[in-house]
């Protein structure tokens, strides 16, 4: 059987799809080679070819198309029969960006600012020769035709070679093929100083774009600036300051106050406020003690922590979020596959309309030669493709960055495209309407006060793994409270725990365990009644012999699940839970957020089922959720969201994740996938509209070759400084 695998290379000097375009066309064609993906906007390529298949070939293919190429991994990923990772998920990955990458030592041209690029001294080259034959055009005029034709030389070369390598690899309509051309027949109908100044115009114009590209590369880029280029290890009962890069999983490392985290880990020891603004976009510090998870690029507030690494630098949270988007953003969107497909017969039927407007007028209506055939150039230039095409590329790409920047995780431009068609939204519950983990909600003080209540239970829970347990300690912590000795603790499995506390004998349990000891009566078997109404789960404490107070729980909803679900009713889109949990609980939760459906008492398959059947009614279906039970459903569904640290499972299998378990991120997505939509059809209308206008201008004589190849570079630019404003968060 014929081993399959990725391997994943960094490509510098794209500005624009015509170059991506190239790109693909050539190394598609090589032996070997099974499948490509480009993108400008990461300046990546993605090759799925045969293990056998000759890479430094494919390297020396880009690099004759006029592109500098390397290695983004050291090892490349082995695909399974199916074409699929054997091993892969949101959180771990082989193909993970190198490590060099995270701090820019590896990255291909990453270190030259824009003025050091080889496009740049060509231009300026090209503009110094321009000088030297408008100086020698005023000097000597006999001369000036031969001195701008130099010039224009200086920088059509160059241009000339790119379009014959794009002819030989298999993409004859090039930009450059079309530059080529209309500036050589410029000279051919003497009009060397304008062919000087469109050919100095064009190398301006594909400037502007590389730097538009290089900023909109660099807005998802900049996250792994968040991480400090070193750590302080603990060794030998001191710390030594090494690279961050060369921590392992299981270091310990400090983290002194006002320091950023250096890579993902557990808290060991120390409890302070984490900022986690950089990472999450969470606009208040995080309290977080023992065996709370840190993330890179996060920053320690008020105390000194010690922490145990979980994740290589190259696996880290941001590594992670960098890589994934990159990936996403060679997953072309439907939008831009049929521009692709059309730009494939838009080019050259812009050849054949060019050199019908250069011959049919002089030959069948006796006009000028001269004439058409310099409008016919113009037409040339006016038919570029470039602006068309990176309008949906260039839209997609700023808004899976602009996401990823507030922990929206988008699996490439399909899902962003299909978001905005959502009519109806399926979350589960535990987990994702709710915290995942039960809290103290009520006091009830039957012979005890409140405070009794809550000191006598958690001293009988010291040292309880159970949630109910925890849930109590963590209410005890949070009200200060010092917790008196517990002797004779005994557990009773299914009912509850007894022990010995201030001399005094008490049990805490289920109200049906309590009633056992000591019978509860009416009035608390209505209090307890109408507690558990409310979806919570309480538990009784009996104090030699008597009732003494009860403690109820639930797991109640995320802080900003109420105003996450109300956004999206204000944008008529219908919202269902569907949860494994008991129908009490569950109705209880949906009254308290206003969730229209609530279906509980589901299996894994139940969820599947009502996903298909919602789909049958003609609605379009977003499911969220965070566990294993929730993957037949996201894989079901229009589109699936996982929520925050949910499962390897639910993140491998959904779309799209929301990274920091924001309710509120789902109607986020959608909000931002109809924003680029509208992006897109505002840069699609940019680039036709000007050349609809030029060419009319050029065909009645108003214009000519220098406001062509402006047509053709302005628009790009204007598309793309169009595109980027979706970055703005």
């Amino acid at each position: 059987m014929v081993t399959t695998v990725k391997t994943r290379f960094r490509v510098a000097g794209m500005d624009c799809a015509g170059c991506a375009t190239k790109i693909d066309t050539a190394v598609r064609r090589m032996p070997g080679v099974e499948d490509v993906a480009v993108s400008v906007a990461a300046g990546t390529m993605t090759v799925t070819h045969q293990a056998t298949a000759d890479l430094g070939e494919v390297e020396k293919k880009v690099t004759g198309l006029g592109y500098k190429i390397s290695p983004a991994s050291a090892h490349p990923i082995e695909l399974n029969k199916n074409g699929h990772r054997d091993h892969g998920s949101l959180h771990k990955d082989e193909d993970a960006i190198g490590v060099a990458d995270l701090h820019g030592h590896e990255v291909v041209g990453a270190q030259d600012a824009w003025w050091q690029s080889g496009k740049a001294r060509l231009t300026i080259a090209c503009a110094a020769a321009l000088a030297v034959a408008y100086v020698i055009g005023k000097l000597a005029p006999p001369f000036a035709p031969y001195a701008f034709t130099a010039a224009m030389l200086v920088g059509l070369l160059p241009i000339a070679r790119r379009a014959v390598m794009g002819a030989l690899a298999g993409a004859p309509f090039s930009i450059e093929t079309l530059m080529t051309v209309a500036a050589a027949g410029a000279v051919l109908i003497n009009a060397a100083e304008e062919a000087a100044a469109v050919v100095f115009l064009f190398l301006v114009g594909e400037l502007l774009e590389g730097v538009a590209a290089g900023k909109a590369r660099a807005s998802i880029q900049s996250l792994t600036s968040l991480v400090p280029k070193s750590a302080l290890l603990e060794k030998a009962g001191g710390t030594v300051e090494i690279p961050a890069e060369t921590l392992a999983v299981g270091d310990v490392i400090l983290v002194r106050p006002g320091d950023r985290v250096s890579a993902d880990g557990i808290i060991i020891s120390g409890e302070g406020g984490i900022d986690e603004a950089p990472v999450t976009g969470e606009s208040t510090p995080v309290r977080k003690g023992v065996n709370a998870e840190v993330f890179a690029g996060t920053v320690n507030g008020e105390a000194a922590l010690r922490v145990k690494v979980t994740a290589s630098a190259a696996d880290n949270t941001i590594a992670r979020v960098v890589k994934l988007v990159e990936e996403a953003q060679e997953s072309k969107a439907p939008t831009e596959r049929f521009i692709d497909r059309f730009s494939r017969y838009y080019t050259p039927g812009v050849v054949v309309v060019a050199a019908l407007v250069a011959v049919i007028p002089p030959l069948v209506f006796g006009g000028e030669w001269h004439e058409w055939i310099y409008k016919g150039l113009a037409i040339l230039l006016i038919g570029c493709p470039c602006a068309l095409v990176i309008s949906t590329p260039a839209a997609i790409a700023a808004s899976l960055s602009s996401g990823a920047r507030r922990g929206l995780l988008l699996k490439g431009g399909a899902v962003l495209e299909n978001l905005r068609t959502v009519t109806a939204v399926a979350f589960d519950k535990t987990g994702t309407l709710t915290e995942g983990r039960p809290k103290v909600t009520d006091l009830v003080d039957f012979a005890l006060s409140a405070p009794d209540v809550l000191t006598f239970a958690a001293a009988l829970e010291k040292g309880s793994s159970h949630p109910l347990g925890k849930a109590i300690l963590a209410q005890a912590t949070s009200d200060n409270i010092d917790l008196p000795p517990l002797t004779d603790a005994k557990a009773h499995g299914g009912k509850g725990i007894s022990g010995t506390v201030e001399g005094k004998q008490m049990f805490l349990g289920s109200p049906k365990a309590a009633d056992d000891r000591a019978q509860l009566s009416e009035e608390q078997r209505d209090r307890i009644k109408a507690l558990n109404e409310e979806g919570k789960t309480v538990s009784v404490l009996i104090v030699d012999g008597g009732i003494a107070g009860a403690i109820a729980m639930r797991d109640e909803p995320r802080r900003d699940a109420a105003k996450g679900l109300m956004a999206l009713a204000k944008s008529g889109i219908k919202t269902v839970m569907l949860t494994g949990d008991n129908k009490r609980t569950a109705d209880a939760i949906g009254k308290q957020l206003g969730i229209e459906e609530v279906r509980a008492d589901l299996l894994p398959a139940d969820k599947q089922r009502i996903v298909c059947e919602m789909q049958r009614e003609g609605l379009v279906v977003a499911k969220v959720g965070d566990g294993i039970n929730d993957a037949p459903a996201l894989a079901a569904a229009d589109v699936g969201i996982a929520m925050g640290g949910g499962t390897d499972v639910a993140l491998e299998t959904a779309d799209a994740a929301a990274l920091h378990g924001r309710v509120a991120d789902v109607a986020a997505m959608i909000e931002l996938s109809k924003r680029t939509m509208a992006n897109i059809r505002q840069n699609i209308s940019i680039a036709l509209g000007l050349k609809a206008i030029f060419l009319v201008t050029t065909i009645v004589g108003l214009t000519g070759l220098w406001p062509a190849i402006l047509a053709d570079t302005g628009a790009t630019v204007l598309v793309t400084l169009n595109a980027m404003r979706l970055l703005r968060v």
